[in-house]
C-alpha cells in the first residue's frame, strides 16, 4: 500500500494577508494562484455557498511541490474559530525566535515557547493563531552535542 500526504488546505478570508505569514515569514513559495470555477470540488468539500467566489493558491516547501494551499473565500463571512482548536499544522523552521518575532509584529496571538528533548535532539516549539483562526505549531530542532 502506498500513502502520500499531499497537502493541507486552509480556508482564508484574504489571500494577500495570509501570504504575509505563509510566504513572507514562513518561506513557502507560490506555485500558482487561480480563481476557481463555480463547479470546483472545493464548493461541496468545504461546504462553501455557491454565491461565494474562490481563489486557490498552492505553495511549495523547499522539499515538496504544492505541500500547502490557501483557499480564499470572498462574498460570504467565514466562521470564527474560537474555543478548542480541532486541528493544527506543524511546521519545522530554522530560526523559531526570528519567525515568532515576525508573527508577533503582525499582531497574531502566540503561545509561550516550550523546550523539550529526547535522546536524539532538543527542540523548541511555539504556536500561533493566524488571521483566520488556524492553529500553527512551529518547531526548531537543535542537535545534541
Amino acid at each position: 500500500m502506498s500513502l502520500l500526504y499531499k497537502r493541507i488546505t486552509l480556508c482564508v478570508a484574504d489571500l494577500e494577508r495570509s501570504l504575509k505569514v505563509y510566504r513572507d515569514i514562513l518561506g513557502f513559495k507560490i506555485n500558482y494562484i487561480k480563481p476557481s470555477e463555480k463547479d470546483s470540488f472545493s464548493y461541496p468539500v468545504f461546504n462553501i455557498p455557491n454565491e461565494a467566489d474562490i481563489n486557490f493558491a498552492t505553495l511549495d516547501s523547499p522539499s515538496q511541490e504544492r505541500t500547502f494551499a490557501l483557499t480564499e473565500i470572498k462574498g460570504v463571512p467565514l466562521p470564527k474559530h474560537e474555543g478548542i482548536h480541532m486541528a493544527a499544522s506543524v511546521i519545522k523552521v530554522d530560526d523559531l525566535i526570528d519567525v515568532i518575532s515576525q508573527i508577533t509584529a503582525l499582531g497574531l496571538r502566540t503561545t509561550d515557547v516550550k523546550t523539550d528533548e529526547n535522546e536524539y535532539a532538543t527542540f523548541i516549539e511555539q504556536a500561533f493563531v493566524d488571521f483566520d483562526g488556524h492553529l500553527i505549531v512551529l518547531y526548531q530542532l537543535m542537535e545534541k552535542g
